[in-house]
């Protein structure tokens, strides 16, 4: 049998680096675990004040939800947030009273903003439900403009999906979760933990900066909304509210 008395000072030091080999690949299993929850902020409930309405109106429900009922509604979050967001709704039917778009179309739909820089530039993933049930993705860029008066409803570009599946068409009373992930210039949108969406949006969006937000046209709806915390580094400083600057 060896004992440590026996060992003498080369013993020590091979077991003084035997023990240092084991800490560091200790270390090297707990550095990329920091490191990913560090890149990978999470998730917070959106209340009513951390929205700015900037069209219609976002309106408190039973059980501490949210409610649209307005035919327009426009609305992004006032905390710094990631390009992530996600929303639990419930679809009641359409408005009382319906609009139509800017373009003159009738369209009912409901979807996330993603990098809402302002009015003039920003990315959608709306869930479409008339005339036809589909997930469209958008990307409306009109550089040097920054209000709906400069822009209007110009610059809008549907962007074409790496690939894509259908979404249900939805009946008054269901229940579904949107969910909208952007990390550069790709994007995932998902219904259900199903992805429905994949691509890439291209270097016009990427390079955005702004909130996550929301949009709803000519549709009832009761819901709950989550953003993802901005990314390690950028703070999390509250962003002023501008209400007449709707798009």
């Amino acid at each position: 049998m060896y004992n440590r008395s026996s060992w003498g000072p080369e013993g020590d030091s091979v077991m003084s680096l035997t023990r240092s080999l084991s800490a560091f690949r200790l270390l090297s299993l707990i550095l990329p675990c920091t490191m990913f929850a560090q890149a990978s902020p999470s998730w917070f409930d959106v209340r009513r004040d951390d929205f700015c309405v900037t069209e219609g109106a976002i309106e408190k429900a039973p059980a501490d939800r949210l409610q649209v009922s307005a035919s327009k509604m426009r609305a992004y979050v006032t905390r710094a947030t990631a390009a992530s967001a996600e929303m639990h709704f419930t679809y009641l039917g359409p408005a009382s009273k319906e609009s139509a778009l800017g373009s003159g179309e009738m369209r009912r739909q409901f979807g996330l903003k993603l990098r809402a820089h302002d009015p003039c530039n920003l990315v959608y993933a709306m869930w479409r439900i008339d005339p036809e049930a589909e997930l469209v993705v958008s990307l409306k860029r009109n550089p040097g403009q920054h209000t709906s008066a400069e822009c209007t409803n110009h610059g809008y570009q549907n962007i074409k999906p790496r690939k894509a599946s259908a979404v249900p068409h939805l009946q008054p009373g269901e229940s579904h979760t949107l969910r909208a992930e952007m990390n550069g210039d790709e994007l995932r949108v998902f219904v259900d933990d199903h992805e429905v969406w994949e691509g890439n949006v291209g270097a016009d969006a990427a390079k955005l900066e702004g909130p996550v937000g929301l949009r709803s046209d000519n549709v009832r709806l009761e819901f709950d909304y989550q953003a993802r915390g901005p990314e390690h580094g950028r703070g999390e400083s509250q962003m002023p509210c501008r209400a007449g600057d709707s798009d």
